[in-house]
C-alpha cells in the first residue's frame, strides 16, 4: 500500500513556490496551495493537480490549518517588486513556521545572495559569514535566523538570481529584457566583464526535491553553483536563445537615483547594485557530495524557455503574449 506525500506550498503563484509545486506534482506528491483568492490564483496560475485552499500567509491559524497532513512546507512566499519587505516577510514566515511545527514537517526555504557583503566575496561557502549591504539583505538574515532558532526541520538551497519558464519577480524579466514584445536589446545592470550567478527555477525545484530523498539532517544549508557567467556570456546565451543580434545598454543607475525616492521597487533595487559590480559567485561542492552532480539545464535552452515564457520571441503572437502574462501577474 502507497500513501502519497502531501506538501504545503505558501507562494504557489510565484516563480520559486510554483516550481517547487511542479515538481512535486510531477514525482506524485499530493501538492497544496494557500491564497486568499483560490478561484483567481488557480485560473492566473495555470497549473492542474493543485489542491487550492482559501487563507493568508499572514495569518497564522490559516496556514497551520492548511498545512494539516503535509510532510514539507515550501515557503516561496515574496513581495512582488520588493515593496513592504520589513512588514510582510517575518510575519510571513512565522506563519511558516508555525505550521511545520504543528505538522511535524520540514520548512523548504530559497535562500539568496542578499545575505551577504563584500567581505564573503568573491566565491560564498555555507560558512560565509553573512554581513549584508542591504536592508532586504539583513532582512533574509534575520529569517534564517528564525528558521534555525525555529526547532523544526529546515533545508535551505541557496541560488544566485532567479529566472525562469514565466516571467516574475526577477532581474531577468523586470530589467534585463523587456516583457511582452520581441527582444532587440539588453540591458545589464553591471559591467559586461564581471561573472554573475543565475538559477533556473526547474533546476532549483528538482534540486530541492532531490535532496528530499537524501539523509538530511535537523537544519541543512546547501548552495547552487548555477550558471556563472558573464555579462558578456549572458548577451551571447539570449542571442543564441533568440536567433538574432542584439543591443546592449547599462541599466541607467544614475537615472535611477533620481525615481527612487518616490518609487519603492527602484529604491530598493538600488540597494542591490553592489552585487553586479564585484564577481558573486556560489559554491556547491557541499551539494555535489550529498547528490552527486547538481541540475542543470544548458544556459541557452533554458534562456530560451524564459524568453518565450516572457513573451520575448518574434514567434510568439501578442495574443499570447498577453495571455502569458496575464496568467502570471
Amino acid at each position: 500500500m502507497t500513501t502519497t506525500r502531501t506538501a504545503l506550498v505558501v507562494g504557489a503563484t510565484g516563480g520559486v513556490g510554483g516550481a517547487i509545486a511542479d515538481r512535486l506534482l510531477a514525482d506524485g506528491w499530493l501538492v497544496r496551495a494557500i491564497n486568499r483568492d483560490p478561484e483567481t490564483a488557480a485560473k492566473r496560475s495555470g497549473r492542474t493537480g493543485l489542491e487550492w485552499v482559501k487563507g493568508d500567509a499572514m495569518v497564522e491559524a490559516d496556514v497551520v490549518a492548511a498545512a494539516a497532513g503535509a510532510e514539507i512546507v515550501v515557503h516561496g512566499a515574496n513581495p512582488p517588486g520588493y515593496n513592504n519587505w520589513a512588514g510582510l516577510q517575518l510575519p510571513m514566515l512565522n506563519s511558516t513556521i508555525a505550521a511545520a511545527r504543528a505538522a511535524g514537517a520540514r520548512i523548504l526555504f530559497p535562500g539568496t545572495v542578499y545575505n551577504y557583503g563584500p567581505d564573503a566575496f568573491p566565491r560564498i561557502d555555507e560558512r560565509s559569514a553573512q554581513n549584508p549591504r542591504s536592508r532586504k539583505g539583513a532582512i533574509r538574515v534575520r529569517m534564517e535566523q528564525a528558521l534555525r532558532e525555529a526547532g523544526v526541520p529546515v533545508l535551505i538551497l541557496r541560488c544566485g538570481d532567479f529566472f525562469g519558464p514565466k516571467p516574475g519577480n526577477n532581474w531577468l524579466s523586470q530589467g534585463i529584457v523587456p516583457v511582452g514584445r520581441p527582444i532587440t536589446s539588453v540591458t545589464y545592470p553591471g559591467p559586461l566583464e564581471i561573472p554573475h550567478t543565475w538559477a533556473y527555477l526547474p533546476d532549483v525545484a528538482q534540486t530541492f526535491v532531490r535532496l528530499l530523498a537524501t539523509d538530511l539532517g535537523a537544519f541543512e544549508v546547501f548552495q547552487m553553483h548555477g550558471h556563472e557567467v558573464t555579462g558578456h556570456q549572458l548577451v551571447a546565451g539570449l542571442e543564441a536563445a533568440a536567433g538574432r543580434k542584439l543591443k546592449v545598454g547599462r541599466l541607467p543607475w544614475p537615472a535611477l537615483a533620481l525615481v527612487a525616492p518616490f518609487n519603492e521597487t527602484l529604491r530598493e533595487m538600488r540597494e542591490m547594485r553592489y552585487l553586479w559590480d564585484e564577481p558573486v559567485l556560489l559554491d556547491d561542492a557541499r551539494l555535489v557530495r550529498q547528490l552527486g552532480a547538481e541540475p542543470r539545464t544548458p544556459l541557452v535552452e533554458a534562456l530560451r524557455i524564459a524568453l518565450q515564457g516572457q513573451g520575448a520571441l518574434p514567434s510568439l503572437n501578442g495574443k499570447r503574449n498577453r495571455l502569458a502574462l496575464e496568467s502570471n501577474c
